[in-house]
């Protein structure tokens, strides 16, 4: 499971952008588009509780990441292709 409990910072402060979308995208899908902002802001929460700001760092962009998977306007500036 995604959000298992560790006592070791979860990954390095280089993470890709792939990984925080393939990790954004598995949290969308196991608990659905209401569900998971929340789980990843109480992972970015418990990580910053733990001491590991580049945990937080990282459950932060994912937040973001599941953020931009679940909206369904574009924003202003967008352009389309």
């Amino acid at each position: 499971m995604v959000l298992e409990e560790r006592t070791r910072p979860i990954c390095d402060p280089m993470t890709s952008e792939l990984d925080i979308y393939r990790t954004a995208n598995i949290l969308v899908k196991e608990y659905g588009p209401e569900q998971a902002p929340l789980m990843a802001a109480k992972r970015a929460d418990a990580l910053l509780d733990l001491g590991d700001a580049d945990g937080q760092r990282v459950w932060k962009g994912v937040l973001r990441a599941v953020q931009e998977l679940i909206r369904r306007e574009r924003n202003a500036a967008e352009r389309l292709n």
